[in-house]
Protein backbone atom coordinates (compact mmCIF):
# COMPACT_ATOMS: atom_id res chain seq x y z
CA UNK A 1 0.00 0.00 0.00
CA UNK A 2 2.51 2.12 0.47
CA UNK A 3 1.07 3.85 3.59
CA UNK A 4 2.44 3.61 7.60
CA UNK A 5 -0.23 2.62 9.69
CA UNK A 6 0.88 2.34 13.41
CA UNK A 7 -1.76 0.82 15.74
CA UNK A 8 -0.91 1.54 19.44
CA UNK A 9 -2.59 0.87 22.41
CA UNK A 10 -4.30 -2.29 24.86
CA UNK A 11 -3.00 -5.28 23.99
CA UNK A 12 -3.42 -9.05 25.63
CA UNK A 13 -3.33 -13.16 25.66
CA UNK A 14 -7.41 -13.87 24.62
CA UNK A 15 -7.84 -17.28 26.33
CA UNK A 16 -11.42 -18.85 24.98
CA UNK A 17 -12.61 -22.42 26.47
CA UNK A 18 -14.89 -24.03 23.94
CA UNK A 19 -18.24 -24.64 25.55
CA UNK A 20 -20.97 -26.90 23.78
CA UNK A 21 -22.70 -26.04 21.14
CA UNK A 22 -26.26 -25.32 22.66
CA UNK A 23 -27.33 -22.02 22.44
CA UNK A 24 -29.27 -20.92 25.55
CA UNK A 25 -31.32 -17.88 26.74
CA UNK A 26 -29.85 -16.96 29.93
CA UNK A 27 -26.13 -17.63 31.61
CA UNK A 28 -27.92 -19.79 34.56
CA UNK A 29 -28.92 -22.49 31.93
CA UNK A 30 -25.23 -23.33 31.84
CA UNK A 31 -22.77 -21.67 34.44
CA UNK A 32 -24.41 -22.54 37.94
CA UNK A 33 -22.16 -23.33 41.23
CA UNK A 34 -21.23 -26.31 41.87
CA UNK A 35 -22.04 -27.69 38.49
CA UNK A 36 -18.94 -29.45 36.41
CA UNK A 37 -19.53 -28.80 32.61
CA UNK A 38 -17.80 -30.78 30.40
CA UNK A 39 -16.05 -28.48 27.82
CA UNK A 40 -14.48 -29.00 24.29
CA UNK A 41 -10.51 -27.65 23.67
CA UNK A 42 -9.10 -23.93 24.52
CA UNK A 43 -8.61 -21.46 21.63
CA UNK A 44 -5.07 -19.10 22.62
CA UNK A 45 -4.58 -16.38 20.66
CA UNK A 46 -3.65 -12.67 21.06
CA UNK A 47 -6.08 -9.77 21.60
CA UNK A 48 -6.77 -6.38 22.36
CA UNK A 49 -6.77 -3.85 19.79
CA UNK A 50 -3.07 -3.94 18.89
CA UNK A 51 -3.27 -7.16 18.00
CA UNK A 52 -7.16 -7.49 16.58
CA UNK A 53 -7.01 -4.50 14.42
CA UNK A 54 -3.89 -4.58 13.43
CA UNK A 55 -2.77 -7.90 12.35
CA UNK A 56 -6.24 -7.63 10.28
CA UNK A 57 -4.81 -4.91 8.75
CA UNK A 58 -1.96 -5.99 8.02
CA UNK A 59 -3.71 -9.27 6.16
CA UNK A 60 -5.92 -6.68 4.50
CA UNK A 61 -3.02 -5.49 2.90
CA UNK A 62 -2.05 -2.09 5.38
CA UNK A 63 1.87 -1.52 5.68
CA UNK A 64 1.71 -1.90 9.82
CA UNK A 65 3.64 -1.48 12.99
CA UNK A 66 2.40 -2.44 16.24
CA UNK A 67 3.08 -0.69 19.75
CA UNK A 68 1.95 -2.07 23.14
CA UNK A 69 3.58 -3.38 26.32
CA UNK A 70 3.77 -6.84 27.99
CA UNK A 71 5.33 -8.60 30.63
CA UNK A 72 8.44 -10.69 30.59
CA UNK A 73 6.33 -14.08 31.81
CA UNK A 74 4.97 -16.76 29.89
CA UNK A 75 2.05 -15.17 28.47
CA UNK A 76 4.02 -12.36 27.27
CA UNK A 77 6.34 -15.01 25.70
CA UNK A 78 3.30 -16.25 23.93
CA UNK A 79 2.07 -12.56 22.71
CA UNK A 80 5.43 -12.29 20.91
CA UNK A 81 5.55 -15.40 19.73
CA UNK A 82 2.49 -15.07 17.77
CA UNK A 83 3.26 -11.68 16.30
CA UNK A 84 6.64 -12.76 15.49
CA UNK A 85 4.72 -15.33 13.36
CA UNK A 86 2.86 -12.50 11.92
CA UNK A 87 6.20 -10.61 11.34
CA UNK A 88 4.90 -7.54 13.49
CA UNK A 89 6.60 -8.34 16.88
CA UNK A 90 9.93 -5.59 16.96
CA UNK A 91 7.90 -2.82 18.80
CA UNK A 92 6.27 -4.86 21.68
CA UNK A 93 7.69 -3.34 24.31
CA UNK A 94 8.57 -6.16 27.56
CA UNK A 95 8.78 -4.81 31.66
CA UNK A 96 10.11 -6.66 34.35
CA UNK A 97 8.30 -7.13 37.48
CA UNK A 98 5.06 -6.44 34.80
CA UNK A 99 2.80 -9.05 34.11
CA UNK A 100 1.27 -9.30 30.52
CA UNK A 101 -2.46 -8.53 30.16
CA UNK A 102 -5.10 -11.76 29.53
CA UNK A 103 -8.57 -12.16 29.07
CA UNK A 104 -10.17 -15.38 29.59
CA UNK A 105 -13.51 -14.77 26.93
CA UNK A 106 -16.50 -16.69 27.64
CA UNK A 107 -17.73 -17.11 24.23
CA UNK A 108 -21.17 -19.15 25.22
CA UNK A 109 -23.68 -20.36 22.22
CA UNK A 110 -27.01 -17.64 22.77
CA UNK A 111 -24.92 -15.22 25.05
CA UNK A 112 -22.90 -12.12 24.61
CA UNK A 113 -19.35 -12.52 25.44
CA UNK A 114 -18.15 -12.26 29.14
CA UNK A 115 -14.45 -11.45 29.55
CA UNK A 116 -12.44 -11.94 33.12
CA UNK A 117 -9.49 -9.32 32.21
CA UNK A 118 -6.43 -8.53 33.45
CA UNK A 119 -4.88 -5.44 32.54
CA UNK A 120 -1.45 -6.23 33.05
CA UNK A 121 1.58 -4.23 31.54
CA UNK A 122 -1.49 -2.05 29.86
CA UNK A 123 -2.23 0.01 32.91
CA UNK A 124 1.40 1.66 32.88
CA UNK A 125 1.81 2.04 28.69
CA UNK A 126 2.40 5.91 28.74
CA UNK A 127 3.45 8.86 25.56
CA UNK A 128 6.88 7.89 26.92
CA UNK A 129 6.52 4.00 25.41
CA UNK A 130 5.90 6.11 21.49
CA UNK A 131 9.14 7.43 20.56
CA UNK A 132 8.37 10.67 17.90
CA UNK A 133 11.01 9.06 15.32
CA UNK A 134 8.62 6.02 15.06
CA UNK A 135 5.89 8.09 14.30
CA UNK A 136 7.58 10.11 11.44
CA UNK A 137 5.62 9.34 7.94
CA UNK A 138 2.53 7.80 9.60
CA UNK A 139 -0.44 7.83 7.26
CA UNK A 140 -2.87 7.17 10.12
CA UNK A 141 -2.36 6.52 14.01
CA UNK A 142 -4.58 3.94 15.59
CA UNK A 143 -5.18 4.11 19.30
CA UNK A 144 -7.46 1.15 20.98
CA UNK A 145 -8.80 0.71 24.34
CA UNK A 146 -7.92 3.66 26.71
CA UNK A 147 -10.78 2.63 29.08
CA UNK A 148 -8.42 -0.46 29.77
CA UNK A 149 -5.63 1.36 30.43
CA UNK A 150 -5.38 3.15 33.84
CA UNK A 151 -2.73 6.09 32.45
CA UNK A 152 -5.29 6.70 29.35
CA UNK A 153 -8.04 7.25 31.68
CA UNK A 154 -6.61 9.38 34.76
CA UNK A 155 -5.99 12.78 35.28
CA UNK A 156 -9.16 13.10 32.48
CA UNK A 157 -7.17 11.72 29.50
CA UNK A 158 -4.10 13.73 30.20
CA UNK A 159 -2.04 10.85 29.04
CA UNK A 160 -4.35 9.93 26.16
CA UNK A 161 -3.77 13.61 25.11
CA UNK A 162 -0.22 13.65 24.83
CA UNK A 163 -0.08 10.59 22.83
CA UNK A 164 -2.31 12.21 20.07
CA UNK A 165 -0.64 15.24 20.40
CA UNK A 166 2.88 13.45 19.41
CA UNK A 167 0.60 11.87 16.46
CA UNK A 168 -0.70 14.96 15.17
CA UNK A 169 3.20 16.65 15.71
CA UNK A 170 4.13 13.36 13.29
CA UNK A 171 0.91 14.86 10.33
CA UNK A 172 -0.60 11.23 10.87
CA UNK A 173 -4.27 11.52 11.33
CA UNK A 174 -6.07 9.73 14.26
CA UNK A 175 -8.41 7.34 14.81
CA UNK A 176 -9.85 6.20 18.69
CA UNK A 177 -11.29 2.69 19.37
CA UNK A 178 -13.15 2.38 23.03
CA UNK A 179 -13.73 -0.93 25.02
CA UNK A 180 -16.76 -1.78 27.20
CA UNK A 181 -16.13 -0.20 31.13
CA UNK A 182 -17.58 -2.13 33.97
CA UNK A 183 -19.35 1.23 35.91
CA UNK A 184 -18.01 -0.88 39.46
CA UNK A 185 -14.41 -0.51 38.21
CA UNK A 186 -12.22 2.60 38.67
CA UNK A 187 -12.09 2.95 34.96
CA UNK A 188 -16.28 3.04 35.07
CA UNK A 189 -15.46 5.85 37.89
CA UNK A 190 -13.15 8.28 35.30
CA UNK A 191 -15.16 11.32 33.82
CA UNK A 192 -14.99 10.11 30.41
CA UNK A 193 -17.52 12.55 28.84
CA UNK A 194 -14.59 15.29 29.43
CA UNK A 195 -11.64 12.99 28.77
CA UNK A 196 -13.99 12.89 25.04
CA UNK A 197 -14.35 16.25 25.06
CA UNK A 198 -10.52 16.75 25.92
CA UNK A 199 -9.21 14.47 23.19
CA UNK A 200 -11.91 14.44 20.34
CA UNK A 201 -10.62 17.39 18.46
CA UNK A 202 -7.60 15.71 17.74
CA UNK A 203 -9.36 12.55 16.44
CA UNK A 204 -10.41 12.18 12.76
CA UNK A 205 -11.99 8.56 12.67
CA UNK A 206 -14.10 7.49 16.02
CA UNK A 207 -15.24 3.87 16.08
CA UNK A 208 -16.69 3.12 19.86
CA UNK A 209 -19.21 0.63 19.88
CA UNK A 210 -22.84 2.18 20.85
CA UNK A 211 -23.08 0.39 24.63
CA UNK A 212 -19.19 1.81 25.45
CA UNK A 213 -20.28 5.74 23.74
CA UNK A 214 -24.09 5.57 25.53
CA UNK A 215 -22.46 4.78 28.66
CA UNK A 216 -19.44 7.45 28.59
CA UNK A 217 -21.94 10.32 27.24
CA UNK A 218 -25.09 9.55 28.94
CA UNK A 219 -24.66 6.97 31.98
CA UNK A 220 -28.47 7.90 33.42
CA UNK A 221 -29.83 6.77 29.72
CA UNK A 222 -27.17 3.90 30.20
CA UNK A 223 -28.84 2.35 33.06
CA UNK A 224 -32.17 2.54 32.26
CA UNK A 225 -32.03 1.13 28.65
CA UNK A 226 -29.64 -1.77 30.48
CA UNK A 227 -32.52 -2.56 32.87
CA UNK A 228 -35.07 -2.38 30.38
CA UNK A 229 -32.71 -5.04 28.35
CA UNK A 230 -32.82 -7.56 31.08
CA UNK A 231 -29.56 -9.60 30.22
CA UNK A 232 -30.10 -9.22 26.41
CA UNK A 233 -27.98 -7.28 23.92
CA UNK A 234 -28.47 -3.56 24.50
CA UNK A 235 -28.25 -2.67 21.24
CA UNK A 236 -31.31 -4.62 20.13
CA UNK A 237 -33.19 -2.06 21.97
CA UNK A 238 -31.34 1.18 20.80
CA UNK A 239 -33.07 3.20 18.13
CA UNK A 240 -31.18 4.83 15.48
CA UNK A 241 -32.65 8.09 15.67
CA UNK A 242 -33.31 8.39 19.33
CA UNK A 243 -30.63 6.70 20.65
CA UNK A 244 -27.46 6.94 18.43
CA UNK A 245 -28.07 9.64 16.50
CA UNK A 246 -27.89 11.99 19.77
CA UNK A 247 -24.55 10.20 20.49
CA UNK A 248 -23.25 10.94 16.96
CA UNK A 249 -24.40 14.23 17.18
CA UNK A 250 -22.42 15.40 20.65
CA UNK A 251 -18.95 13.12 19.36
CA UNK A 252 -18.98 15.81 16.19
CA UNK A 253 -19.50 18.86 18.40
CA UNK A 254 -16.53 17.77 20.56
CA UNK A 255 -14.44 17.27 17.12
CA UNK A 256 -14.79 13.95 15.75
CA UNK A 257 -14.48 14.19 11.73
CA UNK A 258 -16.17 10.57 11.24
CA UNK A 259 -17.92 8.63 13.45
CA UNK A 260 -18.45 5.00 12.67
CA UNK A 261 -20.81 3.82 15.43
CA UNK A 262 -20.90 -0.61 15.60
CA UNK A 263 -24.25 -1.11 16.92
CA UNK A 264 -23.88 -4.88 17.25
CA UNK A 265 -25.78 -7.60 15.41
CA UNK A 266 -28.12 -4.73 13.88
CA UNK A 267 -24.69 -3.02 11.78
CA UNK A 268 -22.90 0.30 12.03
CA UNK A 269 -23.97 3.95 11.95
CA UNK A 270 -22.09 6.56 10.29
CA UNK A 271 -21.78 10.07 9.91
CA UNK A 272 -19.17 12.53 8.40
CA UNK A 273 -18.02 16.30 9.43
CA UNK A 274 -18.18 18.50 6.14
CA UNK A 275 -15.70 19.16 3.09
CA UNK A 276 -14.04 22.38 5.42
CA UNK A 277 -13.50 20.10 8.72
CA UNK A 278 -12.86 16.53 6.78
CA UNK A 279 -9.43 18.91 5.16
CA UNK A 280 -7.84 18.98 8.22
CA UNK A 281 -7.35 14.96 8.05
CA UNK A 282 -4.08 13.99 7.48
CA UNK A 283 -2.81 14.57 4.25
CA UNK A 284 -0.83 10.96 3.84
CA UNK A 285 -4.63 9.41 4.13
CA UNK A 286 -5.40 10.57 0.99
CA UNK A 287 -9.19 10.98 1.60
CA UNK A 288 -11.49 11.69 -1.56
CA UNK A 289 -12.89 14.68 0.59
CA UNK A 290 -15.51 14.95 -1.95
CA UNK A 291 -16.73 11.53 -1.45
CA UNK A 292 -16.38 11.24 2.09
CA UNK A 293 -18.21 14.71 3.50
CA UNK A 294 -21.49 15.18 4.93
CA UNK A 295 -22.64 11.68 5.06
CA UNK A 296 -25.10 10.00 7.00
CA UNK A 297 -26.47 6.42 7.40
CA UNK A 298 -26.69 2.70 8.51
CA UNK A 299 -25.62 -0.19 7.01
CA UNK A 300 -26.91 -3.30 7.93
CA UNK A 301 -24.62 -6.17 9.02
CA UNK A 302 -24.42 -9.76 6.67
CA UNK A 303 -25.73 -12.97 7.55
CA UNK A 304 -22.97 -14.38 8.66
CA UNK A 305 -21.67 -18.24 7.19
CA UNK A 306 -21.77 -19.39 11.22
CA UNK A 307 -21.46 -17.43 14.20
CA UNK A 308 -18.72 -19.30 17.12
CA UNK A 309 -17.71 -16.18 19.08
CA UNK A 310 -18.08 -12.11 18.66
CA UNK A 311 -14.18 -11.63 19.66
CA UNK A 312 -12.32 -9.51 17.94
CA UNK A 313 -15.63 -8.80 15.20
CA UNK A 314 -15.39 -4.68 16.35
CA UNK A 315 -11.77 -5.28 15.58
CA UNK A 316 -11.51 -6.54 12.86
CA UNK A 317 -14.58 -4.27 11.03
CA UNK A 318 -12.25 -1.22 12.47
CA UNK A 319 -9.39 -2.45 10.60
CA UNK A 320 -11.05 -3.26 7.00
CA UNK A 321 -12.79 0.66 7.39
CA UNK A 322 -9.72 1.77 8.10
CA UNK A 323 -7.82 -0.09 5.59
CA UNK A 324 -10.43 0.77 2.88
CA UNK A 325 -10.17 4.28 3.98
CA UNK A 326 -6.34 4.12 3.22
CA UNK A 327 -7.12 2.85 -0.11
CA UNK A 328 -9.33 5.28 -1.48
CA UNK A 329 -12.57 3.81 -1.25
CA UNK A 330 -15.50 5.61 -0.74
CA UNK A 331 -16.92 6.17 2.61
CA UNK A 332 -20.20 3.53 1.20
CA UNK A 333 -17.70 0.85 0.48
CA UNK A 334 -15.54 1.24 3.48
CA UNK A 335 -18.84 0.96 5.38
CA UNK A 336 -19.83 -2.17 3.35
CA UNK A 337 -16.69 -3.77 3.83
CA UNK A 338 -16.72 -3.55 7.53
CA UNK A 339 -19.56 -4.64 8.04
CA UNK A 340 -18.46 -7.70 5.42
CA UNK A 341 -15.08 -8.22 7.48
CA UNK A 342 -17.34 -8.25 10.83
CA UNK A 343 -19.49 -10.65 9.51
CA UNK A 344 -16.62 -13.17 8.42
CA UNK A 345 -14.69 -12.69 11.85
CA UNK A 346 -17.60 -14.20 13.50
CA UNK A 347 -17.22 -17.74 11.68
CA UNK A 348 -13.85 -18.25 13.84
CA UNK A 349 -12.82 -18.23 17.76
CA UNK A 350 -10.18 -15.79 16.98
CA UNK A 351 -9.83 -12.23 15.40
CA UNK A 352 -8.11 -13.60 12.65
CA UNK A 353 -9.00 -16.98 11.55
CA UNK A 354 -12.15 -16.09 9.62
CA UNK A 355 -11.13 -12.54 8.17
CA UNK A 356 -11.46 -12.58 4.09
CA UNK A 357 -9.32 -10.56 1.92
CA UNK A 358 -11.41 -7.41 0.52
CA UNK A 359 -11.47 -9.04 -2.92
CA UNK A 360 -13.28 -12.13 -1.92
CA UNK A 361 -15.15 -10.21 0.37
CA UNK A 362 -16.27 -7.92 -2.49
CA UNK A 363 -17.20 -11.02 -4.62
CA UNK A 364 -19.17 -12.34 -1.89
CA UNK A 365 -21.05 -9.00 -1.39
CA UNK A 366 -22.00 -8.80 -5.17
CA UNK A 367 -23.05 -12.30 -5.55
CA UNK A 368 -25.99 -11.05 -2.93
CA UNK A 369 -24.83 -11.69 0.05
CA UNK A 370 -28.04 -11.90 2.45
CA UNK A 371 -28.29 -8.75 4.68
CA UNK A 372 -29.31 -9.23 8.64
CA UNK A 373 -33.09 -8.24 8.65
CA UNK A 374 -33.67 -5.39 10.99
CA UNK A 375 -37.17 -4.83 12.38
Amino acid sequence: MGKKVIVAGHICLDITPVFPDRKVEAIGEILTPGRLLRMGGVDVHTGGAVANTGLAMKFLGADVALMGKVGKDAFGDMVCDILEKHGAGERMIRIDGESTSYSVVLAIPGIDRIFLHNPGANDTFCAEDIRQEEMEGAALFHFGYPPLMKMMYEREGEELLSVFKKAKAAGAAISLDMAAVDPESEAGKAEWNQILKKTLPYVDFFVPSAEELLFMLDGEKFSRLAGQAQGRDLTKILDIEKDIRPLANQCMAYGAKVVLIKCGVPGMYYRTADAQCLSGVGGRMGLCISEWADKEGFEASYVPEQVLSGTGAGDTSIAAFLTAALLGETLEDAVRLAAAAGASCVAAYDALSGLKSFKALKEKIAAGWEKVNIP
